[in-house]
């Protein structure tokens, strides 16, 4: 009895030291092992063993993560106080730094963008804020990357979400739009004046330039007053047009006489 219970308790210490020897580590992570306290480098993925209680593994995930930034209050350049939120995509690419250099990679990250984030558009007035986004999400990226290196992460992605202006700000903008799109309006009304000022002035040249053009819009403009036969209209006969007819007569009654 006492060599099965011996044996029980054999296969069990065997069943402990296997369980805690064979570590298994997925496609889209990395262990780190450390023996006595030394690094020894990044295993996986897949199955290997440690040597209990001188070995310990830190599994490290590679894939990339998001991080929203919470929402900072930032002083532009021309004094505008605004609340900005962004994300920050970033990922480990040296698992042995990740876990040696920095205390929590996610937490320095974090702080690191926050802090960018303030410092870079502080740098900006508010149109540039505004219009500038893609080049500011770019020049963040660029920043919190090259700090964030020595840790083993790669800051892939900074996109700036949203952009809070306070109310009577909005309102200034919404005054400043609607000039904007007032003085549009005045614009295009005074060009298309002047192409109608021009166009009219090169009709008068040519009518100018042909006697009979006059009488002959004038006749035009009557038939189309005429048009409308529910009124009486009463218009001058120009002068031109009465000593025509009145030598037509003339030469008529003549040639009557003889």
């Amino acid at each position: 009895m006492d060599w099965f219970s011996g044996l029980g308790f054999g296969i069990v210490v065997v069943l402990v030291f296997l369980a805690s020897a064979v570590k298994v580590v997925q496609e889209y992570e990395r262990g780190v092992i450390f023996r006595l306290g030394r690094l020894i480098g990044a295993k996986g993925p897949g199955l290997f063993l440690l040597i209990p209680v001188l070995d310990r593994m830190v599994k490290m995930d590679l894939r990339t993560l998001t991080m929203e930034l919470p929402v900072q209050e930032i002083i532009t350049q021309d004094n505008v106080t605004i609340k900005v939120s962004a994300v920050v995509y970033f990922r480990v690419v040296e698992p042995e730094d990740a876990v040696t250099k920095v205390y929590d990679f996610s937490l320095a990250t974090l702080q690191i963008a926050q802090t960018t984030l303030r410092n870079v558009l502080g740098q900006f007035n508010l149109d540039q804020v505004l219009s500038q986004r893609e080049a500011l999400n770019e020049k963040l990226q660029k920043i919190i990357d090259e700090q964030t290196e020595p840790w083993g992460v790669k800051v892939s992605i900074v996109e700036i979400k949203d952009v809070e202006l306070p109310a009577n700000m909005q309102r200034a903008m919404a005054r400043q739009a609607e000039a904007e799109r007032e003085k549009r309006a005045k614009v295009i009304h005074a060009e298309g004046e002047l192409q109608a000022s021009r166009t009219l002035s090169e009709a008068a040249a040519i009518i100018s330039a042909q006697p009979g053009s006059m009488q002959l819009r004038y006749l035009q403009t009557l038939a189309e007053v005429a048009v409308e036969k529910n009124s009486t209209i009463l218009f001058p006969v120009p002068l031109d047009l009465l000593e025509g007819i009145t030598r037509v007569l003339g030469k008529s009654e003549t040639s009557g006489r003889s």
